[in-house]
C-alpha cells in the first residue's frame, strides 16, 4: 500500500478521532490522550501541530487512499540534545501489518535529515510492542538497548527499547 505524509488539515479530524479512539492503539502510546478521543480532541491536536514551531516540530498525517490513517512526528529535543529528535507514530488498527508505518517512518526521517540540522532521531517503543520494534528495524533504526522499568503504562511498570538512526 502506498502512502504519503503531509501536513495535517482540520478536515482530518474525523479520521484522526476514529484512529485513536481505540484502546489497542492507545495501549501502545504514551498517556495523556482522552478516551474516547473525540473530533474536538482531534481538532485541538491538529491546530497545535499546525501552529507549533516549524523548527522543532515535524508532524504529519499518514495518508492512504486520501484518508488520514495515522500520525507521525519528530520532535526536536532541548539543550545538549538540540540536534536530536524523538520520533512518535501510530496507525489505525485496520491498517496494521500493511507496511504503512515503515513507509511513514522512512519518509519522515528522510524529510528531517534533508530539511533540518538534526543528526539523530530516536524512538522508545514499549518493549512489549514488537510490531513497532519491527517497524523501526525495517526502517533502518538500530537497537541500542533496553530501558528497564522505564515507564508506567496501564498501572504496570514496563521496559522500553531504545532505537536510533543517524544522518548518513
Amino acid at each position: 500500500m502506498d502512502i504519503e505524509i503531509r501536513k495535517w488539515k482540520l478536515s482530518d479530524a474525523a479520521d484522526l478521532a476514529k484512529a485513536i479512539s481505540n484502546l489497542k492503539v492507545q495501549n501502545n502510546l504514551r498517556d495523556g490522550m482522552p478516551y474516547p478521543y473525540t473530533e474536538k480532541d482531534a481538532v485541538e491536536y491538529i491546530d497545535a501541530m499546525l501552529t507549533a514551531d516549524a523548527n522543532d516540530t515535524f508532524a504529519f498525517a499518514i495518508v492512504c487512499d486520501g484518508k488520514a490513517v495515522g500520525s507521525i512526528g519528530a520532535f526536536r529535543q532541548k539543550n545538549v540534545h538540540r540536534l536530536t529528535a524523538e520520533l512518535g507514530y501510530y496507525v489505525s488498527e485496520e491498517y496494521w501489518g500493511k507496511g504503512i508505518a515503515t513507509q511513514a517512518v522512512k519518509a519522515v526521517c528522510e524529510y528531517v535529515f534533508k530539511e533540518t540540522d538534526i543528526v539523530r532521531i530516536y524512538a522508545e517503543p514499549f518493549a512489549y510492542n514488537s510490531a513497532s520494534c519491527k517497524v523501526l528495524e525495517k526502517a533502518g533504526f538500530k537497537f541500542e538497548g533496553i530501558l528497564h522499568s522505564n515507564a508506567i503504562k496501564n498501572g504496570k511498570i514496563v521496559d522500553m527499547k531504545m532505537y536510533s538512526i543517524l544522518r548518513r
